[in-house]
């Protein structure tokens, strides 16, 4: 099959042994504690597969996903590790969940029952694991009515019950809500005790938790975005032990000179101040980039950065390089990523699109071709 990236010059770059090595760190981080590496959201934009594999090889013990079809998905590639599903479910999915040896979350009575009698039908048991809202407002029995729930659960006959779980709602910027949320599903565990299972695993912190909060980390934690190289805050600590695992790359495909009062793109919401030099970029908002990175967004050519100017189009964008700017047709572009000494980082997209790094990394769709290296362990996409 001819290489995408010889039909587009687009594409993003995917350095498979860094993701590794951000795996390492942060298992170092939790001693004692099981690894469940989150690949949800087509592995925040890194691709499913290969961050999935990856992730096992690096020695992951679990992987996270958000729906029932991501994880069919992983076993169909033949992926043999656990795999929960950390969405809420109807009981139609149920059957799919046993079909592929899937883990179930279970949030409510309801929910439990439907899981009991269709793992009763079937004839298979369900491995579930029961969530516990201690202050996200989501998904799940909340922490203060949750005893006839647990009561219920310990009775079930065709279910294991492998998993309880909650999930931190302001770890990457509240400590003190964070302390009452891990002091609540701490209560959770205590009231449990003894009548569960020694090999129910506790489950409670996400990346910041990981690299913050050590007495949050129960039986097992359940990093995503900090496998990718990117924290979810800049003020944790360890975040300077992480490598970003991804790069946006594209090329120069068009150079002109606009005259001094020419408009730039839609709308002519840029105009050229003096004579300069412009240059295109196959790459737009149709492939997931933002569209509001003009004004304020940049790219790198050449080790200089240069501001992306006019409206961001769906497949193409424009970059002011200066009346003396130098580029040709064929240059490499980086949006995202490090070219010599310069960097334009994930962080420094979502802050100029007033979002987050996650919205601004699973936004990324497949018209991008990926490439990986540091794959030589694994079968790649």
């Amino acid at each position: 099959m001819e290489d995408p990236f010889s039909l587009r010059p687009s594409g993003l770059y995917i350095d498979l042994d860094a993701m590794r090595q951000n795996i390492a760190f942060l298992r170092s981080r939790t001693s004692g504690s099981r690894f469940m590496a989150v690949v949800k959201a087509n592995a925040y934009g890194h691709g499913l597969l290969s961050s999935a594999r990856v992730a096992i090889d690096a020695g992951a013990d679990y992987l996270g996903v958000a729906f029932v079809e991501e994880g069919i998905r992983l076993r169909q590639a033949g992926i043999k590790a656990p795999i929960l599903v950390f969405g809420g479910i109807f009981e139609t999915q149920v059957r799919y969940f046993l079909e592929h040896n899937l883990e179930l979350t279970v949030s409510s009575i309801d929910k439990l029952k439907s899981v009991e009698a269709v793992a009763k039908a079937s004839g298979v048991r369900a491995r579930i694991h029961l969530k516990i809202d201690t202050g996200m407002e989501r998904v799940g029995v909340h922490y203060y009515s949750a005893g006839r729930f647990l009561d219920e659960a310990m009775k079930v006959r065709f279910c294991d019950v492998v998993g309880v779980f909650s999930h931190l709602a302001l770890a990457d910027e509240d400590e003190a809500f964070t302390r009452v949320q891990i002091g609540r599903f701490s209560e959770i565990r205590s009231y449990l005790a003894g009548r569960i299972s020694g090999n129910t695993m506790f489950h409670l912190a996400n990346s910041a938790g990981v690299l913050s909060f050590p007495d949050s980390h129960f039986d097992m934690v359940r990093p995503g975005l900090a496998i990718y190289g990117v924290s979810p805050a800049e003020n944790l600590l360890g975040t300077d032990y992480l490598t970003p695992v991804l790069q946006l790359k594209s090329r120069v495909v068009y150079f002109k000179v606009v005259k001094k009062g020419a408009g730039v793109s839609y709308g002519h919401r840029w105009i050229a101040p003096a004579d300069t030099r412009v240059v295109t970029i196959p790459v737009g908002y149709g492939d997931g980039l933002p569209r509001r990175l003009s004004p304020g967004g940049q790219v790198l050519i050449r080790e200089r950065k240069y501001p992306i100017v006019g409206v961001v189009c769906m497949d193409q964008l424009m970059a002011d390089i200066g009346p003396d700017g130098e580029a040709y047709v064929g240059d490499e572009v980086v949006l995202i990523g490090r070219q010599g000494a310069e960097a334009i980082t994930v962080q420094d997209v979502a802050r100029i699109d007033g979002t987050i790094t996650y919205e601004v990394l699973t936004s990324l769709n497949q018209r991008l071709p990926r490439r990986y290296t540091g794959g030589s362990a694994v079968q790649l996409e």
